[in-house]
This record gives structure tokens, C-alpha cells and sequence, in this order.
């Protein structure tokens, strides 16, 4: 019976962590958005140029794969998770330079 009951609760305990583990998500989510959020703003007011827009863009794609990569095996290590997050501020810091920069949308 202690066999059983050992057993039945170590199952329990590795199912648990297991789906716990597949779904906690990177915190890189709502950066993205606000970062989508800020560029398609600086493309309507015209603070970014179309190349500025552009480039922002490719690099947010960029950002988005890493993501799915980083996730595509089931967890996301706490590296991969550093380095999404480092990823995503390297992304809002140029956002932020572009849309300051004097170049203004004709």
C-alpha cells in the first residue's frame, strides 16, 4: 500500500511540475506590445521615417522567433529568458532613439 501511494504521489508531483513548467510564459509578451504599440504611434504622428519603421519591425520579428525557438522544446530556461528580456530592451531603447531622432516623416 506505502508502494502504491509512493508511486501514485511521485506521478502526481512530476505531472504538476511538468505542466507547470510548460506553461509559465516569458514576460518578453506585453513589451511586445507596447513596443508594436509605439512604433505603429511613431509611424502615425511621423516620427519614424518608413526605413526606421521598417527595421523596427524585422528586428521585433527577430524578437518573436527567439521566442518561439526559446519555447518550441517546452521550457524556457531562466538563460533564454535573460536573454529575451535583454533582447526586448535592446529593442525599446532603439524605439526610442528612432522616434527622437530630427529625422521626421515626409
Amino acid at each position: 500500500m506505502k508502494k502504491l501511494f509512493l508511486v501514485l504521489f511521485a506521478a502526481f508531483l512530476f505531472t504538476g511540475f511538468n505542466a507547470f513548467a510548460q506553461t509559465k510564459k516569458p514576460k518578453v509578451t506585453k513589451k511586445q506590445i507596447n513596443q508594436h504599440k509605439r512604433i505603429t504611434q511613431g509611424i502615425k504622428s511621423g516620427e519614424l521615417t518608413r526605413i526606421e519603421a521598417k527595421r523596427l519591425m524585422k528586428q521585433e520579428r527577430k524578437l518573436q522567433k527567439h521566442k518561439v525557438i526559446a519555447k518550441s522544446d517546452g521550457v524556457v530556461t531562466r538563460k533564454e529568458r535573460a536573454r529575451l528580456n535583454a533582447e526586448a530592451n535592446r529593442l525599446s531603447k532603439k524605439i526610442y532613439i528612432q522616434k527622437h531622432d530630427r529625422q521626421k516623416r515626409r
